[in-house]
């Protein structure tokens, strides 16, 4: 069984504290929330100063983690990689966009309104096309995963995200709803959120290693950021439950409604990569991951990004925010039979 620290063991628990404590600063304190909202890298960015040094704080430590020289390793077991890489990157973002125009402007249309429907559509295209990278090593660790493969595909993950993200959400956003993506604050959000915590984590690392060591490196300088992850990860929580607590709070229903979707694009993606594992006889502790990979999202960069593209207060923003809310607590049964149809697989190479 599993020896999970008590921030993992909980992390539902977390996750709904945090929402908790964030509407209700948002509710009790809204002066000083307009306040921290208004706080922007430039007139007219919207990208939210508090929330990118916290991204910053969560994606940076996490970035330590990835060495870009493990790829070269992956040819032996390459089928692993490329199944990941096809539902994230050609199945996954685009499936997400026809399931939100299905559900937003065909059955949920007489009930949200069109201009509701336009944003709770770019808000999950936003969200599926940003594939999950932290809280990976968690899944993974979960359902006995390969940790060196893992860090392959979170690499190659996100060397993908830092070409196709921006393009792909310009894309889908403008062909599924009425709205337009202004393409250079997309561009801002990718270089904020991706390029310059990918690049200080690759430095630091290239660095550091050749300093202290690499013994060093991996049992003493990353275990150090550890608690600054979780903490930098629960307040940016409770920052974006705060931001978005009008919407919440009026708009329940539309919550429920906004993760139908996302509850049915997150099993379709991840029996679809189970699946296609499965075929093509790819060992458990590969199979487990790639199949959490693909059905689990970076949700840190899809909040900032429609928070950057639309507004905190926006419904693009609430549909990635819901994201969240759905995220632990699915990802944690997809875990689950992960773990009970283990035998279903070939086993792992020696």
């Amino acid at each position: 069984m599993k020896q999970l620290n008590i921030f993992e063991r909980y992390l539902s628990l977390w996750v709904a504290l945090c929402m908790v404590a964030g509407i209700a600063v948002g509710k009790l304190f809204p002066g000083f929330v307009d306040v921290l909202r208004s706080l922007e890298f430039g007139s007219g960015s919207q990208i939210n100063i508090p929330i990118a040094v916290l991204i910053w704080l969560m994606i940076y430590p996490m970035m330590l983690k990835v060495d870009f020289t493990s790829i070269k390793n992956v040819g032996s077991r390459p089928k692993g990689l490329f199944i990941t890489l096809f539902v994230n990157w050609v199945v996954k973002p685009f499936s997400m966009a026809l399931i939100g125009w299905l559900f937003f402007k065909q059955l949920f249309l007489p009930i949200i309104g069109e201009e509701l429907a336009n944003q709770y559509i770019a808000g999950v295209i936003i969200l599926a096309a940003a594939p999950c990278t932290a809280m990976v090593f968690v899944w993974s660790y979960l359902t006995d995963g390969d940790p060196a493969y893992t860090l392959v595909q979170v690499s190659v993950n996100d060397l993908i995200m830092l070409v196709l993200f921006a393009p792909i959400v310009s894309l889908l956003v403008s062909g599924a709803s009425t709205l337009t993506v202004p393409f250079l604050v997309l561009l801002y959000s990718v270089v904020v959120f991706i390029v310059i915590p990918l690049a200080l984590g690759a430095i630091s690392r290239l660095i550091l290693i050749k300093k202290k060591g690499a013994e060093w490196f991996d049992g003493t300088f990353v275990p150090f950021f550890h608690p600054v992850t979780i903490l930098a990860l629960l307040a940016t929580l409770v920052l974006i439950f705060a931001f978005q607590a009008d919407n919440i709070t009026e708009r329940g229903l539309h919550v429920l409604l906004i993760a139908i979707p996302i509850l049915i694009q997150v099993y379709f993606n991840s029996s679809l990569t189970y699946g296609l594992m499965k075929y093509f006889r790819v060992p458990h502790n590969i199979a487990a991951p790639g199949a959490l990979i693909g059905a689990s999202n970076f949700f840190e960069l899809a909040v900032a990004t429609a928070i950057a593209l639309y507004g905190p207060g926006s419904g693009a923003a609430l549909a990635t925010v819901v994201g969240v809310l759905v995220e632990v607590p699915v990802m944690l049964s997809v875990c689950s039979v992960c773990n009970r149809t283990k035998s279903w697989f070939p086993p792992a190479a020696a």
